[in-house]
């Protein structure tokens, strides 16, 4: 009874703070833009009159959450439908013949193999093997592919791929970019489809996961809508010309499922799905092997090693690595960002990347890097939170069954 007690308070207050590590994020984006006005997206001034709370994230202002809890945000989430502003995503198209060759070139992925309006999780990858940054790339019937990247590696993402368009084009090869000025809205939960198809005449159970389609939504001409989110539940991501963004968003929210979500939650909730942040959980000091991310190299691509820093890369899969990534469950105290992991004899063996309390499974959930050996699932290790040991468990993510939906 009073470590129920103890648990039930401790989720209470868990409802006004963020997961530790998105802290981290914001603080440190804060110390790395006070310098430059924050970019607003076209639902800034939308988010505002809905009682949204702004904060600085990647150089944007971006809302953390809205009236209800982050914890209200991220259950309705997965029981309901959340819509979440991404504006701040970088989206970018692809055009010209030689036009799958050069993303090919900067990334793990194969994406010739793709059928059209296919898309994949993909990684770039520099010469050392780092992951520069993740990235999802969909193969359109329009003639072009259409990239969508993280906001806070748009300025790298960007440069990376004009430079190697530079190099593509002296060689004489026909490839064009165009970085997009359209709005993004993810819709996730269980509840999203029944509320979208109003909206749409095509057959959503024909658009499955990771699959693209262009279509008006409630009427709106020229909107993209991507069966994909960082969630782990059924969604999409809606992008939309930004004149008729908040639109759209007030359509959405006339429907009683849906609800305004943060970072807050979209944080929470892609950590109880397994997924990575960049610049937390991997960097350019990290490997796809080590990160477990081996499943996004093309099998075509791993025998061609024609992707950067595949000499470094494809040697790891087969020969392990001194690390690895790996999901973590505690109890007691939340596990944060750079939490020290260790082995039960007291010797530091890894740290920990993301963290926070669990929503759903009322437990610690956090994943990071040990060394390979203690990585096997249900290997007992600790973690040091405020000077006091702490046991955890090696477990298998996503901690939370992911509901993408796939079919029939």
């Amino acid at each position: 009874m009073l470590a129920r007690a103890s648990v039930t308070r401790r989720y209470r207050l868990s409802n006004h703070v963020l997961s530790g590590h998105l802290q981290a994020t914001l603080q440190q984006g804060r110390h790395a833009t006070t310098e430059a006005p924050l970019k607003r997206t076209p639902l800034h001034d939308f988010h505002v009159a809905q009682g949204g709370k702004m904060v600085e994230f990647a150089g944007w202002s971006m809302p953390v959450q809205y009236k209800d809890s982050h914890i209200s945000s991220h259950l309705h989430t997965r029981h309901q439908c959340s819509a979440f502003d991404v504006s701040h995503m970088l989206q970018t198209k692809v055009y010209g013949k030689d036009r799958v060759k050069f993303i090919e070139s900067l990334i793990v992925g194969d994406i010739a193999e793709l059928k059209d309006n296919q898309g994949t999780l993909s990684l770039f990858t520099n010469a050392k093997g780092g992951i520069m940054d993740d990235l999802i790339v969909t193969k359109t019937d329009q003639g072009y592919l259409y990239v969508v990247s993280n906001a806070g590696c748009a300025d790298k993402d960007s440069a990376h791929m004009k430079a190697k368009l530079q190099e593509f084009k002296v060689a004489g090869h026909d490839v064009d970019l165009e970085y997009l000025e359209e709005s993004l809205i993810a819709l996730q939960g269980p509840s999203m489809a029944g509320v979208l198809q109003e909206g749409v005449s095509d057959d959503l159970n024909k658009l499955t996961f990771m699959s693209s389609v262009l279509t008006p939504v409630f009427g709106i001409r020229g909107c993209r809508v991507t069966r994909c989110g960082y969630t782990g539940e059924d969604g999409v991501e809606i992008s939309v010309p930004p004149g008729s963004v908040i639109a759209l968003m007030e359509r959405l929210l006339a429907c009683s499922q849906v609800k305004l979500a943060g970072l807050g939650a979209r944080d929470s909730l892609r950590l109880e799905a397994g997924l990575c942040l960049y610049g937390n959980d991997i960097d350019e000091t990290t490997t796809p092997v080590e990160a477990s991310l081996v499943w996004t190299i093309g099998k075509r691509r791993r025998q061609a090693r024609d992707f950067p820093g595949a000499d470094i890369i494809i040697p790891q899969i087969k020969a392990k690595t001194q690390r690895k990534r790996v999901g973590l469950i505690s109890t007691g105290p939340p596990i944060r960002q750079h939490t020290p992991i260790l082995s039960l004899d007291g010797r530091i063996i890894g740290e920990v990347t993301s963290g926070c309390p669990s929503p759903c499974l009322k437990q610690n959930v956090a994943m990071g890097y040990v060394e390979t050996s203690f990585s096997k699932l249900g290997t007992h290790i600790q973690v040091e939170v405020r000077k006091k040991f702490v046991p955890a468990v090696i477990s298998k993510m996503p901690f939370v069954p992911t509901n993408y939906y796939t079919g029939y």
